[in-house]
């Protein structure tokens, strides 16, 4: 059974809690699909009126915020053993590859690191429990946790059920044609959220230059 539809069976508080949950689980540092359940979600609430969107932006954003705390206590507490346990239990998502690039890039970027990792799914699972094991400064994680985490699903939320409200209107006027031109204008939006997103994550990848007298 495809995702949208097995939510059309869950009545609309468990829906909430369901976003928010499976949200927290994943920023805490459990690989779960955490954007697919917000997308299908938001999309559902386009269709049906008693989901309301901003009930499930708030459950998203509080899901995402409350998550990458306790991954970031998690993670502080922890330390290198946590990563090393980890990259045992889920090898393909905390490989050393995966993690020595994370580390780059909180190294290089700080706290704008948790904030564009909330826009890239690998970073979105690594975001809380690195920077616990960075040890870094909480009132910089918060920050970034909170902003990151209500652009992210706010603004999914906010993108995905616009796009199903008019796509709705315009596949009763303009059939399949009102359909493929929604999406196409919702998807453009989101991926130059993540275009920029990746762009910060990947420019910092390349070596540092050596010194002359090394």
């Amino acid at each position: 059974m495809h995702v949208q539809e097995w939510l059309e069976t869950v009545p609309p508080l468990a829906i909430y809690l369901l976003v928010g949950v499976v949200i927290g689980l994943e920023s805490l540092g459990i690989p779960l699909p955490g954007e697919i359940i917000l997308v299908s979600s938001a999309l559902l609430a386009s269709q049906h009126g008693e989901i309301d969107p901003f009930v499930l932006g708030a459950c998203a954003s509080a899901g995402a915020i409350i998550g990458d705390s306790i991954g970031y206590a998690i993670g502080r507490k922890g330390g290198r053993p946590l990563l090393a346990w980890l990259g045992k239990k889920f090898p393909k998502h905390f490989s050393e590859g995966h993690i020595a690039t994370a580390e780059r890039s909180f190294q290089k970027w700080g706290m704008w690191a948790v904030f564009f990792g909330r826009f890239v799914a690998l970073l979105r699972i690594f975001a809380g429990p690195l920077a616990g094991v960075l040890r870094m400064p909480y009132w910089k994680f918060l920050t970034a946790n909170v902003l990151g985490g209500i652009l992210w699903a706010g603004g999914t939320t906010a993108v995905i059920y616009y796009v199903g409200v008019v796509a709705e209107s315009w596949l009763k006027r303009f059939s399949w044609l009102g359909l493929v031109a929604a999406v196409l204008i919702g998807l453009t939006s989101m991926l130059i959220i993540k275009r920029k997103a990746k762009k910060a994550q990947t420019a910092h990848q390349e070596p540092e230059p050596v010194a002359a007298g090394d």
